[in-house]
């Protein structure tokens, strides 16, 4: 299926205009990046890539489409599109050069997520489309892993699971929430659909209905023990929370008389670290320390950080609605920013948007990402750069404030984070798998500093602007103010 017509109505419209005005094939340069760390924290964790490369591989315009389009009317009552614009709209090459961070990389603000390169109107055709996959994903991927600080005791983490498919925002959200969670660290997902389609453990007990459905609490989980006799872990708080956990305890030691074991308990309502202790005494008394006491209610990392302060013995956490739909900040501000334009001679030209806003001031030219680690592991300074120009500065400056500027770290290694993923409408190689970005993702959140990674007031991590670019984007943002004055 073809999601060409996945965008808003100004990009084909720009695309209408760059062929009539001739610039349709230049080949242009865009970056996708944002400009702020969400939740107010230290890091973003980049997601979204391989659903943004099935989205270009699957670009085309048909006959359904272009025959819609061709029914849209100007403010004259005339064909909106000219016939010549829609025959490029069914006869595209498709020629989009793409570089990427691979997903779970940790990124922070102006830093390019993707390098787009291709003719003008169609690199400007795919931006709404691209922001729309990856400002969710890595919105929920960096949600989940500040969720998943949260569950975790002396640098070992409890198991989190993503509750949210039936909150999350219609379908394809609670796909791509469930998909992105994963990334960001989740052990497992309760959303079925997003198990089979993207090979992410699956997990769940049952509900209150469940226990409601029986004369008494007693026949419901021994009922449930019949049917999943090697994985009971029992729902306790439909009647009386405590009470509900001497049952489970009851119908534990029948199962462990024909040799299976109960998992655990769950809580889903109440004082959740006043219960857990009380209902962790019971289980520890009757013989049952392995048992689980799994948490859920309207979980996020700021409960589940105040409820381990009050010495709840919580080790599996089913995080649902604050996690799928990003609760307290619902949206990225990821943008997509023209960067470069090749002149007639095929010379790649620098552009830059003005604002009174110094972190709306785009930065210019086809940039990569360096990034320079310590001896020890640690993340310790990113710095972006022009691509034609290669990196040679020695200080990495702010794009926001020039006031705040670092030394480019000594005796550290380095590598340079935007790969080559796409080019000719097609990918190149084979896209790492979402396990392979969740362990990016872990490994990279325990590679920074801590106080960057702190939930609670984070440290600003040292990234910025190259020398060389620095000194470039000011000459232009010179040169701009004297033209426009």
């Amino acid at each position: 299926m073809t999601l060409a017509l996945l965008t808003d109505l100004y990009q084909l419209t720009m695309g209408a205009g760059y062929h009539r005005a001739g610039l349709a094939d230049r080949r242009a340069c865009f970056h996708l990046f944002f400009r702020r760390n969400p939740f107010k924290g230290g890091y973003a964790i980049a997601a979204g890539l391989d659903t943004a490369l099935d989205y270009l591989e699957s670009l085309r315009f048909g006959d359904e489409e272009r025959d819609y389009l061709r029914s849209l009317r100007g403010p004259d009552g005339g064909q909106l599109f000219p016939e010549d614009f829609l025959d490029r709209l069914r006869d595209a090459t498709w020629d989009l050069d793409v570089a990427a961070v691979p997903e779970g990389t940790v990124m922070f603000p102006h830093e390019p997520l993707l390098r787009i390169e291709g003719p003008l109107w169609q690199a400007q055709l795919v931006e709404t489309a691209l922001l729309n996959i990856l400002n969710f994903q890595t919105l929920v991927a960096t949600k989940a892993s500040r969720v998943c600080r949260a569950a975790t005791t002396d640098g070992v983490p409890d198991k989190v699971l993503e509750f949210g498919l039936r909150r999350a925002q219609g379908i394809d959200g609670a796909l791509s929430a469930s998909r992105a969670a994963f990334v960001g660290g989740c052990t497992a997902t309760s959303n079925v659909l997003a198990g089979q389609r993207f090979g992410i453990p699956v997990q769940g007990t049952h509900a209150h209905a469940w226990v409601m459905s029986f004369e008494t609490e007693r026949e419901a989980f021994e009922a449930y023990a019949d049917v999943f006799p090697s994985g009971c872990v029992f729902l306790v708080d439909t009647y009386d929370t405590l009470q509900g956990v001497r049952t489970a305890i009851e119908v534990g030691l029948d199962l462990r008389a024909r040799g299976m074991e109960m998992q655990g308990v769950r809580l889903d309502s109440g004082d959740l670290a006043e219960l857990s202790i009380a209902a962790r005494a019971l289980l520890d008394e009757a013989g049952f320390p392995d048992a689980a006491i799994v948490a859920s209610n309207d979980l996020d990392e700021h409960r589940i950080a105040e409820i381990k302060e009050k010495g709840g013995p919580i080790t599996v956490w089913g995080v649902g609605t604050r996690l799928s739909t990003c609760y307290d900040q619902p949206a990225l501000g990821g943008v997509y920013k023209l960067a470069a334009v090749q002149d007639e001679d095929g010379q790649w030209q620098p552009r830059i948007k003005l604002s009174e806003n110094p972190i709306k001031t785009s930065i210019p030219t086809r940039q990569q990402v360096r990034r320079f680690t310590d001896g020890e592991g640690r993340i310790a300074a990113d710095a972006i750069y022009d691509v034609a120009t290669g990196f040679s500065g020695s200080t990495i400056h702010d794009p926001e404030d020039e006031t705040r500027v670092h030394d480019v770290p000594a005796d550290c290694t380095f590598q340079d984070l935007l790969e080559p993923v796409f080019a000719k409408g097609a990918r190149l190689g084979t896209s790492p798998t979402v396990h392979e970005a969740r362990e990016r993702a872990l490994a990279q959140v325990k590679s920074l500093p801590p106080a960057v990674a702190s939930n609670r007031t984070p440290a600003r991590f040292p990234s910025g602007l190259e020398t060389d670019l620095h000194t470039l984007r000011r000459s232009l943002i010179e040169a701009a103010r004297k033209e426009s004055a």
